[in-house]
């Protein structure tokens, strides 16, 4: 939907930042939006109403947008100032976000490209009024590499010796020690895959739990192990669309949860539901 390439000698440009259903409750008002010399305001199109903010088209072309990306700092702030406007839309009405940077010329190529779209704005609308979107993570007890680095430990502190090796013997490995090995590196394989089955049958019970309270869910990539933190193994990363009525549900269905499962679990929410408006 962005129009590529706004040229700077076009001096403004038109920053979409949402859609709304109902103009006269959306209260964006003196939000500084992306831009500091222009206010936020709305935008009618089709009955409908966008949330929008006069930028200058230089800030957003290509060269100078791909250099903010590379900035992490900078990036955050406009993907922040972003979020602002859209969670202060969506407090008012149902709202549908649209991506960062979303740009068009002027206002009658925006109203026009909009239009053409009131469809599925109007599907998706329907879709999120008076629904929030809430995430889910669940992590294992404990990262497996952590066990299997203490297991081989509690197995060799028995109170069982191993034989005696005469002096003249001791270069050489004593009688089965290579079975003896391999045995206990197939224990510890065997012991990792069971405890990756049972993390994967974990993830299927949280997240058919939350479904039954769920209008819609979808399930994201699970982040990798960061070695600066002990929450474990992540195991499910998901996300769910919830009506605002059941909301209360979710807190006791956490707790209960991470009693019968054992496993670490962590609710974000209520968000506005990117997740759920399609691509629009």
């Amino acid at each position: 939907m962005t129009e590529s390439g706004a040229d700077p000698s076009d001096g403004n440009a038109i920053y979409v930042f949402a859609v709304c259903g109902a103009p006269a409750r959306v209260a964006v008002a003196g939000l500084p939006g992306v831009a500091a010399d222009a206010a936020v305001r709305t935008l009618p199109f089709a009955e409908l109403t966008a949330v929008v903010q006069t930028v200058r088209a230089a800030d957003f072309a290509d060269e100078a947008w791909q250099a903010r990306l590379s900035d992490t700092r900078e990036l955050e702030r406009y993907a922040r100032a972003h979020h602002h406007v859209v969670t202060a839309a969506a407090a008012a009405c149902p709202t549908v976000p649209l991506p960062l940077a979303t740009l068009y010329h002027d206002e009658e190529r925006a109203r026009l490209a909009l239009t053409g779209e009131a469809g599925r704005f109007r599907a998706a609308l329907a879709r999120v009024a008076e629904h929030s979107e809430w995430g889910v993570k669940v992590y294992a007890a404990e990262r497996p590499a952590a066990q299997d680095a203490r297991r081989p430990a509690a197995e060799g502190s028995t109170t069982q010796r191993p034989p005696a090796v005469p002096a003249d013997n001791r270069t050489r490995p004593a009688p089965g020690a290579g079975l003896a090995y391999l045995d206990r590196k197939r224990g510890m394989q065997a012991r990792r895959e069971q405890r990756q089955e049972e993390a994967l049958r974990m993830a299927e019970t949280v997240d058919a739990e939350f479904q039954k309270v769920a209008a819609a869910a979808r399930r994201l990539r699970p982040h990798g192990p960061d070695p600066a933190d002990d929450h474990g193994v992540q195991v499910l990363n998901a996300t769910y669309l919830v009506a605002e009525r059941r909301s209360g549900e979710l807190e006791t269905l956490t707790r209960m949860l991470q009693a019968t499962t054992g496993a670490r679990i962590e609710l974000s929410g209520p968000w506005v539901p990117y997740s759920f408006v399609g691509e629009v």
